[in-house]
């Protein structure tokens, strides 16, 4: 969301800058609205001045004695057009409001230029693919023939892209969330919450996932309540409307809780699998911090992310996302690609970005800076948040990647005392 009067001053620099990423957006409807709101306020304004003449006018001839009837009679008049003027205001406000929520964030000038995903960059890569001494076959397989994956009675019980995991499946995904949380919050310094997995239109709009992308959110029948995409949405909405001190910054967070998208758009992609369901677990990583740290925070959030596949064995890959495949509020994002033997490819297991300001300014979270000559200085602080991981592709990262000739898996080291020291899932 912007300020309305970077739009109204800098709306060709915008669309030039946003490129690709802001082909849906109305441009000339925009630029029309603005003008109007410029011009209705411009006159409200101007009859509010009049106003307080004719009022001080008023006084004077009340307190000299002499007849001010007319005179009140014109001020009243200047009122009701004052009121007329607020209701084709608000009239137009909100339209414009609507719009600029549906804005994408600008690009960081480190960002490349791309329409879509074939134009990223990578930044760096981790370890190597594993050597397999039979041919690699897809989670789906193993986990079914292990007995812990079940896609066709979770779509009995539910539909479509849900999945149950049963034994030592379940339990390998337990061992992930408690795996990712203690590293988190023994070692990289972030603090947990767990928070309602259900949020109000006001926390998704702060996000930046309303009012663009409703349809690929699951809402309440009876209440203006969604399922949470993810623990962004609830764990940045923490402190909205609130101003912060300096020194609290930076602040981070870690969460863990299910995520649920109704993946709108995606019908025909990888429709069976752990890869794109619609509901899945995942560690969040939130961090609030002053804009001018904001960018070394997103390469540790990063570097938090890459520490639980470095701890995992498992092969990966950062790249930069270009302009064109990055999400709608970001400024900069790296992807992290773990290595899928059964694709011979890599596959997103977690997104980190720099929101800067974006979220911030939906959500007024600002805090207190230095000390001006005029007073404290309040800004608005930068967000960021990053998958720590998303667990069912972590499950299935590790099943393809320490899969045995006899179809057997096994579990990387550091899990295992989380896995009540099982070394090895085998058939039941």
């Amino acid at each position: 969301m912007y300020e309305l009067r970077t739009l109204r001053d800098n709306l060709d620099p915008i669309r030039e800058q946003l490129g690709p990423r802001g082909v849906d957006v109305p441009w000339d409807t925009l630029r029309t609205l603005i003008e109007q709101r410029r011009t209705l306020a411009s006159q409200v304004e101007q009859l509010r001045s009049e106003l307080n003449k004719g009022s001080e006018e008023v006084a004077k001839l009340k307190r000299a004695k002499q007849p001010a009837d007319a005179s009140m009679a014109a001020m009243k008049a200047i009122g009701e057009r004052i009121k007329a003027i607020e209701d084709e205001l608000r009239a137009v406000e909100e339209p414009l409001t609507d719009l600029n929520l549906r804005i994408p964030n600008l690009p960081h000038a480190s960002v490349p230029i791309g329409k879509d995903a074939s134009s990223n960059s990578e930044a760096r890569r981790w370890g190597s693919p594993p050597t397999l001494t039979a041919p690699a076959k897809n989670h789906c397989e193993l986990g079914e023939t292990l007995g812990i994956l079940d896609f066709d009675r979770a779509a009995k019980i539910t539909g479509a892209r849900f999945a149950v995991l049963t034994g030592a499946g379940a339990r390998l995904e337990r061992a992930l969330i408690n795996y990712m949380l203690d590293l988190h919050t023994t070692q990289h310094g972030y603090r947990e919450v767990l928070p309602p997995f259900l949020v109000n239109r006001s926390s998704m709009t702060a996000t930046g996932q309303l009012p663009k992308f409703e349809e690929d959110l699951f809402r309440l029948r009876d209440e203006d309540y969604f399922l949470i995409p993810t623990a962004e949405v609830p764990v940045t909405n923490l402190h909205r409307d609130e101003l912060l001190n300096e020194s609290e910054l930076p602040i981070r967070y870690t969460a863990y809780t299910p995520c649920f998208r109704r993946e709108a758009g995606s019908y025909g992609k990888e429709t069976k699998g752990l890869i794109r369901l619609h509901q899945f677990n995942k560690i969040e990583l939130v961090a609030f911090s002053k804009p001018e740290q904001s960018y070394e925070e997103l390469e540790r959030l990063t570097g938090h992310a890459e520490a639980i596949l470095q701890g995992l064995g498992l092969h990966y890959r950062v790249v930069t996302l270009c302009t064109g495949d990055m999400g709608f509020s970001a400024a900069k994002t790296y992807d992290i690609e773990v290595w899928l033997p059964s694709q011979s490819h890599y596959r997103e297991i977690s997104s980190c970005s720099n929101f800067e300001g974006f979220q911030a300014r939906r959500a007024n979270i600002r805090y207190k800076g230095a000390v001006e000559k005029k007073g404290t200085k309040t800004e608005f602080v930068h967000t960021l948040n990053g998958s720590g991981l998303a667990v069912g592709r972590t499950v299935v990262a590790i099943l393809e990647n320490y899969q045995q000739p006899d179809g057997s898996v096994l579990i990387p080291e550091i899990l295992r005392p989380y896995m009540g020291g099982l070394k090895q899932i085998e058939k039941s």
